[in-house]
């Protein structure tokens, strides 16, 4: 669906025609050997509602129905569903059904400063400079500085630097789902040269939060069936992750360093935050349940 929009980008505002809008369906399902007497769960399957994102709808179902369940916004500004599940089960299924519209924009970040004048204003902005220390799944050492630093010489424009290391980490890394697990380490791929989108955007917010970039990560879904003239992009309809570098004339800048570009229409952020660990879609405690298996279906849609 095409709607006519005025949106602000890069310091400009800008007419654009294209507002797609896209029906979200994502079901996880666990498994269990052995009864699960009580669960806790963690959800974050709303999708965000900010920038040149808007969500219309958003519906959660739980099955057993959970005895207790609140929501709440947590500090990154994710919509959060705490789920507590007192009846015994085998199995839970947790299906989140959403609609959103997402503006298109013009994909080339334009005017920025050197990398260095933005990195030494960053006291400026508590918040924004929080994104410049290591985190659970992120490191920051003078391995991933070294790294990023061939896209970051002398006076080069933050955006331009950022976009360069995101189409290094494309040309450079093997997308290949067999090679790392989520708990892989983010030194490992970086030795290894291969990996997901997960170990890649945790790879490129490595190496500019190492250089003093701040740097964020972005959970969502990509659209990888394109319409007629498109590139089909790596990734899959599912769980998908991005980068968000902050620059001081343009704000958060989207990259997706699996695709080796600025994030547009057909990406559709679910939520932020340092790494994987403040953005995971589902995560939970049990008591009970032996051995587990996990199975997660997503379906993106485009509205006609």
């Amino acid at each position: 669906m095409f709607r006519r929009r005025h949106v602000r980008t890069f310091g400009r505002t800008d007419v654009r025609m294209n507002a797609m809008r896209y029906r979200l369906r994502h079901v996880t399902t666990y498994q269990y050997e052995e009864p699960v007497a009580l669960s806790l769960n963690v959800a974050r399957l709303r999708p965000r509602g900010d920038g040149r994102q808007r969500l219309i709808a958003s519906r959660l179902h739980v099955s057993p129905v959970p005895a207790v369940e609140r929501w709440r916004t947590d500090w990154f500004g994710n919509s959060v569903d705490v789920l507590t599940i007192q009846t015994a089960h085998r199995e839970l299924v947790v299906s989140a059904e959403s609609e959103v519209e997402i503006d298109e924009i013009d994909p080339s970040p334009h005017r920025s400063p050197g990398w260095e004048d933005a990195r030494s204003a960053l006291g400026r902005d508590p918040v924004v400079s929080g994104y410049v220390f290591e985190s659970p799944h992120v490191p920051v050492s003078t391995a991933f500085a070294a790294y990023a630093a061939a896209s970051f010489p002398a006076g080069m424009p933050l955006a331009q630097g950022a976009l360069a290391l995101c189409e290094r980490i494309r040309q450079e890394f093997i997308y290949d789902q067999r090679a790392t697990t989520v708990a892989t380490p983010v030194a490992r791929v970086l030795a290894d040269r291969r990996g997901v989108c997960q170990d890649f955007a945790h790879l490129m917010i490595a190496g500019l939060r190492s250089l003093g970039l701040p740097a964020r990560y972005v959970s969502g879904y990509l659209e990888t069936d394109p319409p007629p003239g498109r590139v089909k992009l790596r990734g899959a309809d599912a769980s998908h992750a991005w980068v968000s570098v902050w620059c001081p004339a343009n704000g958060w800048i989207d990259l997706d360093p699996t695709n080796g570009c600025v994030v547009g229409v057909r990406h559709i952020a679910l939520a932020i935050g340092r790494d994987f660990h403040d953005a995971s879609p589902l995560k939970g405690v049990v008591v009970g349940g032996g051995h587990q298996t996990v199975s997660v279906a997503v379906d993106v849609e485009r509205d006609a």
